[in-house]
């Protein structure tokens, strides 16, 4: 779910807090790793138990064998996948759903998840406090970071979908022209 202000600028606001000496840098850190962990977990098991009901009721948002092939895949990966993807702005949001979605069992999710806090949220926080008095100029820059990473990847996305549009565009046209081709032997394919 979006948020109007980006967790990052809290928490490397709450950061900041800590190096001015209005909170408690062990506090905040463990509020702001406990808080991602246990929002995290909380999604990865919801999704790991009604996640397959949901599958069941709405068979065409992810077919079975598309999953049963996922989870193979997934079953061989570690948690250093998990761990990885976590760290990805915009794809750590849903790793907890495609684990829990694919019951990677809980031994491997739960230990990424917490590493994986202690470096995003716990990262922010050290920065925040790192940054001290820098911490206004550096909000700016990180605000015209994000801006230009949504505008790649908007790039991104038009670069791929372009191509398959063209195509699929051209492969409809010539279905729906009627045209006949004559083949190397004689017919011609309406026949």
């Amino acid at each position: 779910m979006p948020n109007p202000i980006p967790n990052e600028l809290v928490l490397l606001f709450s950061g900041y807090l800590t190096s001015t000496g209005k909170l408690d840098f062990i506090t905040v850190l463990i509020t702001v790793v406990a808080a991602d962990t246990i929002g995290s977990s909380l999604l990865y098991m919801t999704f790991y138990y009604f996640g397959q009901r949901v599958l069941q009721k709405w068979p065409h948002i992810i077919p079975t064998s598309k999953l049963a092939d996922l989870t193979a895949r997934v079953s061989h990966q570690d948690r250093w996948s998990i761990y990885v993807g976590r760290l990805i702005p915009f794809i750590r949001g849903y790793i907890a759903v495609a684990a829990g979605l694919l019951k990677i069992p809980p031994d491997i999710f739960l230990p990424a998840i917490l590493l994986s806090a202690l470096t995003w949220s716990g990262g922010y926080v050290l920065a925040g406090k790192l940054l001290g008095h820098e911490y206004g100029s550096v909000i700016s820059k990180l605000e015209i970071g994000q801006f230009a990473l949504v505008g790649l990847m908007v790039l991104l996305i038009i670069a791929f979908l372009l191509p398959r549009l063209y195509h699929w565009l051209k492969n409809k046209r010539v279905q729906t022209s009627g045209w006949s081709y004559a083949r190397k032997d004689g017919r011609n394919d309406q026949e």
